[in-house]
């Protein structure tokens, strides 16, 4: 019934190590006998998604980084859609008196601008390294290159994430998504995707499968509206209460293995 897996990783797929436990890879390796693909699906840039894939053995196939933002086929882009540049402008000139850490992401490239606790914070999370460059001199050469943002992290105090997260919602809030997971922290991201519109653009244009053949993992508000969409969304244990409340089925949390649990359970492998 069941033909493809999508699920989130952060919160959802790590064990406390934040990392995969020996049996979610063997999990994911008896999915990829049935023939069942499993695609990670995640706010992180592909570089940070990719030594995951190699550790389940599922490296060819696709990737679906930046919430939706960005959509990789054998390493090819085939959906990308950016914050543009006009905007990226605005955050800068606004956060001049804030000067809250603002991580700019495209593709695989991250940029910095200095190396303090959040850059260390992030480096820790996802096992990448970054480029250190000021925000200023990176937007100069994506003008150039015709490029926006996939996704910018605004990080600081609390009381500075406010003043970021007031400004963008005065000003933008038809044209970009806001996710705070805490209060420290602002994910920012193009409102035209979202996990679901991505989920569906692979499956029509590439696996061809109907949504309600689709099963999908998350935890946190940005995987609302893929649970909600898919055949069978479940939500981990330690989901927001947001998602708990309207998955169709909720199974132990992340770092208790609840993916690779369901998996075991609903498609008996």
């Amino acid at each position: 019934m069941f033909k493809i897996i999508f699920s989130d990783i952060d919160g959802t797929l790590l064990n406390a190590e934040r990392d995969l436990s020996n049996y979610t890879i063997e999990t994911i390796k008896k999915l990829s006998n049935a023939d069942i693909p499993f695609i990670l699906i995640s706010s992180r840039m592909p570089a940070a998604m990719r030594h995951l894939q190699k550790k389940m053995h599922i490296e060819h196939l696709p990737l679906i980084s930046y919430n939706g933002g960005l959509i990789l086929i054998d390493g090819k882009s085939v959906s990308s859609t950016e914050i543009p540049i006009h905007i990226l402008n605005r955050l800068l000139s606004f956060n001049k008196d804030f000067d809250v850490h603002l991580s700019l992401f495209h593709n695989d490239e991250w940029y910095v601008p200095r190396d303090d606790f959040w850059t260390q914070r992030e480096i820790n999370n996802t096992k990448v390294q970054p480029e250190f460059e000021n925000n200023q001199s990176v937007l100069e050469r994506w003008t150039k290159e015709n490029k926006g943002a996939h996704k910018i992290m605004a990080m600081g105090e609390e009381d500075k994430i406010d003043a970021i997260m007031a400004f963008l919602q005065q000003n933008f809030k038809d044209e970009l998504h806001l996710y705070r997971s805490k209060p420290t922290y602002i994910e920012i991201a193009p409102r035209a995707i979202s996990k679901l519109t991505a989920v569906q653009h692979l499956l029509d244009n590439h696996y061809k499968l109907p949504l309600s053949q689709s099963m999908a993992f998350g935890d946190n508000y940005n995987d609302v509206e893929m649970i909600q969409g898919v055949g069978m969304g479940i939500a981990v244990g330690n989901a927001k209460p947001e998602v708990l409340e309207i998955a169709h089925m909720v199974t132990t949390p992340g770092k208790e293995d609840g993916v690779a649990k369901s998996i075991t359970e609903l498609l008996k492998i």
